[in-house]
């Protein structure tokens, strides 16, 4: 009996030694990795969003310089070709990463069916140390394997004289007089440089982001006359107390923005994204207005503000001239979305031809610096969506991706709630679940333990008194 009491004693104080030692650090390493990935899910799921404290800063100006551009995560890499004989190639509904040279041309490769409208929207991101003219940029075409072109565009950095992402979408349409039929096509890319301008090491590439996208026949052959009557006015600007709404740092990380008031904050040479869902019949109106300043002096271009539609494909731009007086730039008014639209000539209307996300993107540029300090500077957002929404045309197959010319409840309730969705990812909420079970079955274990412990310390001097006075058999 005596024998037992002092084994079951020495064996209750090993218990609690490897406690002391060793089980509060397993323990608190175990609740670590549970709980935070559920936590994390949960703000997801909620929509919510973490005290700056808890990721860093929020602001722009206390983390140092501007967010570099996001590309789209899991992007594949691929290596554009000189020419049409070795060019890679793309499949719609993926996102490519590649990138540019000075002075040099690269070639990709479509293969496209018969009916579909192909989109290739480019994004050139240059390095935030480059050294840019006005009229540098990038163009980007389409052509048949006969190399008749299909379409041509151009984006540059303009007055600002400032490196950002630029994009320009190179296409191939269904049902024009030219480039039709099933087959290969290419895409080609070529960095425009002015005379003695460049970067300012003339062997750094320019990073580029391929989205390309289809759009697939309609089920039934309508009207082919652009609408003719549209209400073109600019509307009176919206009023109300602005919401703060950081923008994302690219298309892929853009924010949701509803119809409203919206505040930002921007330093010199930085970007940010945003992303108005918008449904087929609804009109879209925006403008930007940068804060006043100290200093003096005039900067051109100092606020660039681009609305692009859901496939990247440029709909209007906005350069505001800046003395350090609050100032807005204003986009051109734009019609409501309608399919037919594609059928105009001018290209602020025939670009707003399907619903889904319209990317705002505002750039700061670097040029302010110089004249008005490092910032950062505040920047309002006013965003309305008028008219009455209706269902859009009976497409004859099926759009890639999937829901790019989509509107959903999710993409309306993101847009006023700054939600990037996953609330009703199954995943996601397993993910969240099983998380936060965890964590709770491990603190149950950890309160346990806990008493365990502190009970064999106030019970383990008693025992030791009571058995040493039991006599040896």
């Amino acid at each position: 009996m005596y024998d037992w009491g002092r084994r079951h004693v020495r064996e209750r104080g090993r218990r609690t030694a490897w406690w002391r030692r060793y089980g509060r650090r397993a323990v608190c390493g175990a609740l670590r990795t549970a709980l935070l990935p559920g936590l994390c899910a949960l703000l997801v799921l909620t929509g919510g969003t973490a005290p700056a404290s808890a990721y860093g800063n929020a602001t722009t100006a206390e983390s140092g310089p501007p967010e570099p551009y996001a590309f789209s995560p899991g992007a594949r890499s691929v290596e554009g070709a000189t020419g049409v004989a070795t060019a890679p190639r793309l499949d719609a509904g993926r996102t490519y990463r590649s990138s540019l040279p000075r002075n040099g041309r690269l070639y990709y490769r479509l293969e496209l069916g018969a009916t579909d409208t192909a989109y290739v929207p480019v994004t050139a991101v240059p390095p935030a140390d480059a050294t840019v003219s006005a009229t540098d940029g990038i163009s980007v075409s389409v052509q048949d394997a006969t190399g008749t072109p299909c379409s041509f565009a151009s984006a540059r950095f303009g007055a600002g004289l400032s490196p950002r992402p630029v994009t320009a979408l190179g296409q191939r349409e269904y049902g024009k007089a030219v480039c039709q039929g099933r087959g290969t096509y290419y895409v080609v890319v070529r960095r425009l440089d002015a005379q003695g301008s460049g970067t300012a090491a003339p062997s750094q590439r320019w990073d580029l982001e391929i989205a390309p996208a289809t759009e697939p026949r309609t089920a039934r052959a309508g009207s082919t006359a652009a609408p003719q009557a549209w209400d073109s006015a600019t509307p009176e600007p919206l009023t109300g107390e602005p919401r703060d709404r950081s923008g994302g740092a690219g298309f892929a990380s853009a924010s949701p923005l509803g119809q409203g008031v919206w505040r930002t904050s921007l330093v010199p040479r930085e970007t940010r994204f945003y992303k108005v869902p918008v449904d087929w019949g609804r009109q879209l109106h925006a403008s930007a207005e940068l804060g006043s300043a100290t200093g003096h002096g005039y900067v051109g271009g100092a606020l660039n503000v681009s609305l692009y539609n859901p496939v990247r494909g440029r709909v209007e731009d906005a350069a505001l001239g800046y003395t350090g007086t609050q100032k807005p730039a204003v986009l051109a008014p734009l019609p409501p979305v309608e399919y037919a639209n594609r059928y105009a000539v001018p290209a602020g209307v025939t670009s707003v031809r399907f619903a889904g996300d319209y990317y705002l993107v505002l750039h700061l540029s670097e040029q302010l610096a110089r004249t008005f300090g490092p910032g950062p500077f505040g920047v309002t957002l006013r965003v309305r969506v008028a008219g009455r929404a209706h269902a859009g045309p009976e497409y004859a197959g099926r759009p890639v991706p999937g829901e790019v010319f989509t509107v959903t409840e999710q993409d309306r309730e993101a847009a006023l709630t700054g939600s990037t969705g996953g609330g009703n990812d199954p995943v996601m909420r397993l993910v969240a679940i099983g998380g936060i079970g965890l964590g709770t079955a491990l603190l149950l274990v950890l309160a346990g333990w806990t008493v365990t412990a502190r009970r064999a310390e106030r019970t383990q001097p008693a025992q030791t008194r009571v058995n040493a006075q039991k006599p040896t058999a």
